[in-house]
């Protein structure tokens, strides 16, 4: 496989025509090899679009997924950064290269141990890897001026909106299948903020996701 020449159709057929425009993020897809990050018996599929498979039943987003959220995050180098599930540590290492730090916290031990090594391979040396369930927040490092959900959530708790930064950002899809909505929350004040639907999606939720209340009579 000519992996540059992949990696160049990957970005022109698939990501730049889902609106992902910024430069800085299409530019940085070739500095963050993707396929090391990929488990070595699906590296062939790097640059398909499409979730790849990871330990547990996790799976990695498709690229397009990956470079729309950096894109409309709008990642600054003076951000503090909230990632719930590292996964194999790909969006982490992008979204390290564009923040101050990242807080990566993933729930599954052995996810963990892979995430962590390909961020030590690729040198990511502002990048916290904790292991641990922050489905309805992570207060560890609070505020964030940007918190990335990996996995899908019934509805947003309320803790993560608590948790950033004015003026910080928030990416989740919320939703159960098949009615899911790419959601960027704006924080504009102590206890306020905007939301915008960006597209619909069906990614596998959080473990230990909050779910809606449920009544019976």
């Amino acid at each position: 496989m000519d992996l540059e020449q992949a990696r160049t159709n990957m970005v022109e057929q698939q990501i730049r025509t889902w609106e992902v425009l910024d430069q800085d993020v299409l530019d940085l897809l070739y500095v963050v090899p993707r396929e090391e990050f990929v488990p070595e018996k699906y590296r062939a599929m790097s640059f398909s679009d499409l979730q790849i498979p990871l330990e547990d039943g996790e799976r990695m987003w498709e690229p397009k997924l990956e470079a729309r959220v950096l894109q409309e995050l709008g990642v600054h180098k003076t951000d503090r950064v909230l990632e719930v599930g590292t996964g194999s540590g790909y969006l982490t290492a992008l979204l390290a290269h564009r923040a101050a730090h990242v807080h990566s916290v993933e729930i599954k031990p052995a996810l963990a141990a892979i995430g962590r090594r390909n961020l030590e391979r690729h040198g990511a040396d502002n990048v916290t890897l904790e292991v641990g369930d922050a489905a309805r927040g992570w207060t560890s490092h609070a505020p964030y001026h940007v918190i990335v959900l990996t996995g899908s959530t019934p509805v947003l708790p309320r803790a993560f909106l608590d948790q950033l930064e004015v003026g910080g950002r928030l990416f989740a899809v919320v939703g159960e299948a098949p009615a899911m909505s790419a959601r960027i929350y704006v924080s504009t004040g102590r206890e306020t903020h905007r939301s915008t639907d960006l597209f619909e999606t069906v990614i596998a939720p959080l473990a230990n996701c909050e779910r809606p209340s449920r009544f019976s009579f």
